[in-house]
């Protein structure tokens, strides 16, 4: 056990200085199963350790009852050993990891973890006036707001708080809780669709506040090193996360949140979309397109024209508008037969001059007014109601629309101005207001889409596109985007900052309409760098406004040549994709990762320039127009390799790189095997059966493994069912030789089939002596310091390759 004396003079000595709340008045403390209970003068905190690394503290101040019920939370509390010690002055809990000091006079209450302070309350909760700002005056009105405060030391930089553009430390700001879009945003956005209860501080702790209605986080904009909580009613529930890395702190939050389903693999292709296809047949004359130039295409999205002739008055209609989709079934099965599937958009909002108005009021499926008739307001696209997804009939009847899309061949939905877009106060839903479920309707919308799959369609991977959630979204198969962001130079440099903060956040989808949305800006050169970053960021989507087009077989000879190029590569590094994102479903890893989760370095926690795609690439976008070279920083925990030219960059240092037109930095770690397909015009013709297996020899790796999994790409929880196949890669580097083995696990429902492996080694700048695959000899020779082995493999069996050094 911990030298108790040695570990209270620590925290005395790390606690001194912190201001401590003098006007709450401890009473008594008590132990229960997993934590404990403590009664002051004003209430009582009920504080449980759902493990030994999340710790959750709830508030119930005198005369009110405790709400159990969380939108976020789906952890349950595992049997913690706990230890208490208690005096006269003060009580400790402690666990095999986070522990808690509960000061008696002046109160305070402090977490440990590692024998170190992670944070403590300051004034903890309390209430006060609320405190406007103009940039949400009348969307958050109250008199008084409940406010929760924390102690931060003045060397914490601060992420999370949802999606905005502010640099990535968001430290200094006050930011609303209020989900809205801000359309044609730049570099700089401090309120956008998708808001979160959640900060994430540089010495790797979470605090996650666990209340659905509308608020405020206050990230020290006082400068007092205070961060606060604030909202206008609600549980007084938080959350306090710790890790022992970047990557496992984000594990625990998404053990605490949800996992997000493995994706269908089709996904990871391209999607041709934009605002929008007014026909059937534009939209089959622009996949006839992508098929004549031999660019490769996944999915189609059929924006709001697929219900109705003009963009305003028909929102609501929700149903095919066959004057200009004659035969919409007939549409959809077509493109499937070549690869391409349908995405369809959809609205929560049913105008009052649309088709389904009657019928949804009639059948009381609408969020209401004070007096019980349905609610109506007017915005952009109308005189409107809003689905109450609150009451079961709405519910109902939202889900049968979906399950007659889903019917007529659609295999993903789109939920568009789901923050919801507009949404008075006023408004009363089904036992909640408008403002206590303001910013989770889109998650509670992506969770009906995402339950009525598991019941009608439970073969079936979802794909839900959403641009507004909450926390745990993703557990819901939520693929976000960042909105409206403007066709410009400034709209590009904000988005490796959003999808890095947002895969920090559990959300590692997050993606940008890839071009830019807003404007009528024709600019190539943007366009291709854009497009560039897709291929290594979640989604591969170019949207627009169509007055330029979104898609590459409608832009220049030029842009159409290096996009492409683009898009072929999206294609040839599925396997390593896929396996990226069954690493986010099984341990919530963003896919999309900050650089300091590779070298925690206080000079890299507000890097969003330079990222890393998975675990082996280091990739830097170009931000801005006509540069001819950039700084790139490489972390010193490997060497890099050029991905186009084999060019080794030893860790350490920032290096200028000479940039090209057809590409972007694009650096592989040493020792990585990178995973590759053959060119496929759809992912439906990819198997995993067939692969070249990319290895960067680097002499400083002896060691080095990588597993790749496979499955068929659409069975939903394919995994836990058995029907997957993982394949592991091993080298050893010996004084004499450099070794490979190649082995393979299956789940007990799949039956594996012969691989054929081209193994491809780089930076081989000798001629192998020998060169031996299970212990034949073949005779390879290196060509330009690179070594191809073509093998034959039964999975059910290893493979070993040997080649002698010299």
């Amino acid at each position: 056990m911990k030298n108790y004396k040695i570990f209270f003079l620590l925290l005395f000595i790390t606690t001194f200085s912190f201001s401590q709340n003098t006007d709450r008045v401890f009473k008594s403390i008590k132990q229960t199963a997993n934590g404990f209970n403590i009664n002051v003068n004003d209430g009582l905190y009920i504080v449980t350790f759902l493990n030994t690394k999340i710790v959750e503290t709830s508030f119930i101040p005198t005369g009110e009852e405790q709400v159990k019920e969380s939108h976020a939370v789906v952890l349950k509390p595992s049997e913690v050993d706990i230890t208490h010690v208690i005096s006269a002055n003060e009580s400790n809990f402690f666990s095999e990891g986070i522990s808690v000091l509960v000061k008696h006079k002046p109160f305070q209450i402090i977490y440990t973890y590692n024998d170190e302070v992670v944070t403590s309350e300051k004034t903890g909760y309390f209430k006060s006036e609320h405190q406007p700002m103009d940039l949400v005056r009348g969307n958050i009105v109250a008199d008084k707001t409940e406010k929760i405060e924390f102690n931060l030391t003045s060397d914490e930089v601060l992420y999370g708080a949802g999606s905005r553009a502010l640099g990535m430390n968001r430290r200094g700001n006050r930011l609303p809780l209020y989900n809205r879009a801000q359309y044609g945003y730049e570099t700089h956005a401090e309120l956008m669709n998708f808001t979160i209860p959640l900060v994430i501080s540089s010495k790797k702790y979470m605090l996650h506040f666990d209340n659905a209605p509308i608020g405020y986080l206050d990230l020290d904009s006082k400068k007092d090193n205070s961060l606060t909580y604030e909202t206008i009613s609600g549980r007084k529930t938080y959350q306090v996360i710790v890790g022992d890395s970047w990557i496992d702190l984000v594990n625990n939050y998404t053990d605490l949140t949800g996992k997000q389903p493995l994706p269908a693999r089709w996904t990871l292709g391209n999607f041709s979309s934009r605002f929008g296809y007014h026909s059937q047949q534009e939209t089959e004359a622009t996949i006839a397109k992508f098929k004549e130039e031999k660019i490769p295409v996944d999915a189609v999205i059929l924006d709001l024209y697929w219900f109705g002739k003009e963009l305003q008055g028909t929102m609501g209609n929700l149903e095919v508008y066959k004057d200009s989709f004659p035969d919409m079934k007939g549409m959809i099965s077509g493109l499937k037969d070549k690869g391409v599937k349908t995405v369809l958009i959809t609205e929560p909002f049913i105008l009052s001059t649309s088709k389904k108005w009657d019928e949804a009021a009639a059948k009381h499926v609408l969020a209401t007014d004070s007096i019980g008739n349905p609610a109506k307001y007017d915005f952009y696209f109308g005189n409107t109601g809003i689905v109450d997804i609150y009451k079961k009939e709405g519910r109902e009847w939202f889900w049968n629309i979906y399950k007659e899309l889903v019917e007529l061949g659609a295999k993903g939905l789109w939920g568009d101005l789901g923050e919801p877009e507009v949404l008075p106060s006023w408004v009363n839903f089904e036992n909640k207001t408008a403002d206590e479920i303001h910013n989770i309707y889109g998650h509670d919308w992506a969770r009906l889409i995402f339950e009525g799959y598991q019941k009608e369609f439970s073969n079936e991977r979802p794909f839900i596109l959403m641009r507004a959630g909450y926390s745990g979204s993703q557990r819901f198969g939520m693929i976000s985007w960042s909105g409206d962001v403007n066709r410009t130079w400034g709209g590009l440099q904000s988005q490796p900052e959003i999808a890095l903060q947002m895969g920090m956040q559990g959300l590692g989808y997050m993606h940008s309409d890839l071009g830019g949305f807003a404007g009528a800006n024709l600019n190539d050169n943007l366009y291709i760098r854009w497009l560039q970053y897709g291929v290594f960021q979640p989604i591969f989507r170019p949207h627009a406004q169509e007055d330029v087009a979104s898609e590459p077989v409608f832009r220049s000879e030029r842009a159409k040549r290096l996009t492409k190029k683009a898009i072929e590569l999206r294609y040839k590094l599925l396997p390593y994709n896929y396996n990226v994102a069954f690493d986010n479903n099984q341990k919530g890893t963003p896919l999309m990762r900050p650089i300091f989760f590779e070298e925690d370095d206080e000079k890299l926690m507000t890097n969003s320039t330079t990222y890393l795609w998975g675990n082996d690439f280091l990739i830097t976008p170009i931000l801005k127009d006509s540069v001819a070279t950039k700084e790139v920083y490489f972390p010193s925990t490997a060497n890099w390799f050029n991905f186009y030219t084999d060019e080794k960059v030893v860790g350490g240092q920032t290096k200028s790189v000479e940039l090209e037109e057809a590409t972007i930095p694009t650096y592989v770690r040493g020792g990585a095997f990178i995973p590759m397909a053959k060119l496929e015009q759809t992912t439906d013709a990819y198997k995993g059966d067939v692969l070249e297996v990319h290895y960067y020899f680097d002499a400083s790796v002896k060691e080095s493994k990588r597993t790749l999994y496979n499955d068929n790409g659409l069975l939903s929880n394919a995994f836990e069912k058995g029907a997957y196949e993982i394949l592991e890669f091993e080298s050893e580097l010996t004084k004499g030789c450099l070794e490979f083995e190649m082995k393979a696990g299956f789940g007990e429902n799949w039956n594996p089939e012969q691989k054929e492996i081209t193994l491809v080694l780089h930076n081989i700048n000798w001629n192998p002596k020998k060169v031996k695959v299970d212990g034949k000899r073949k005779r390879i020779s290196s060509e330009k310091n690179m070594l191809t082995i073509p093998l034959k493999w039964n999975p059910n069996k290893e493979l070993k390759v040997k080649i002698s050094l010299k």
